[in-house]
């Protein structure tokens, strides 16, 4: 689903972000991405997603190539994506259905099945009671579910997640992390930004760490720890 090979990514006046990164995420797989803050987790993310490409190697996400992609391809293949952000980037003065809808209406969905996803998707992440509350009126945890359930309206093969729980106490936080398991559980293959290392130690999935722009541990491969965790 994602594979990086020997990706390096420069900034102009931002130095390097990135310096050969090689890994995969499978179909149907989950991984944390953890590092501490600057050590290139979002970065990385945009480069999944083609927010950003990279300045030598490859990035595939979902069969399209970095190589070979256009800014006209992305549209497309972020059809295939689900994107969550720290910041859940809800419409203001839209409800939590109307956001959820929102995410159908960009990608052309037959407007007669619009509403009926949109329902479907926030009983899916706990939330059909709260269908007509606009964002200011929802709870932070109840946000971010919102912002997941636009993000799996749509079927995505990935879910990528950055910091995802990052305004979140540890109950909300829990729970969010929760429903993105049973979400991978159903097929999703997931990608998970955090710096909560006690969330990620609650679980047993995969872990890639990076340390200053280079992936200095991934559970994945079997290695040990190159570098002490504390971050």
């Amino acid at each position: 689903m994602i594979r990086f090979t020997d990706v390096v990514k420069e900034y102009a006046k931002g130095g390097t972000a990135l310096t050969g990164v090689s890994f995969n995420v499978a179909k149907g797989e989950f991984a944390f991405l953890t590092g501490p803050s600057g050590s290139g987790k979002s970065t990385l993310l945009k480069l999944a997603y083609f927010d950003e490409w990279p300045t030598r190697g490859e990035v595939e996400t979902c069969g399209v190539r970095s190589s070979a992609a256009q800014r006209k391809d992305v549209p497309f293949l972020r059809r295939k994506l689900g994107i969550v952000f720290q910041d859940y980037r809800l419409l203001p003065d839209r409800t939590a259905e109307q956001n959820v809808a929102f995410a159908l209406e960009v990608t052309g969905a037959p407007q007669d099945t619009i509403r009926d996803r949109a329902v479907r998707a926030l009983a899916q992440v706990g939330l059909a009671s709260k269908g007509t509350a606009l964002p200011q009126e929802l709870s932070g945890g109840e946000r971010q579910r919102v912002a997941i359930a636009r993000a799996v309206v749509n079927r995505p093969l990935v879910l990528l997640a950055d910091e995802p729980t990052g305004n979140l106490d540890e109950r909300a936080a829990r729970g969010v992390l929760q429903l993105l398991q049973e979400i991978n559980a159903a097929g999703t293959a997931v990608l998970m930004a955090t710096h909560n290392l006690d969330l990620v130690r609650s679980v047993d999935m995969r872990v890639i760490e990076l340390s200053r722009g280079a992936i200095a541990f991934d559970s994945g491969d079997g290695a040990p720890p190159a570098v002490e965790r504390t971050s």
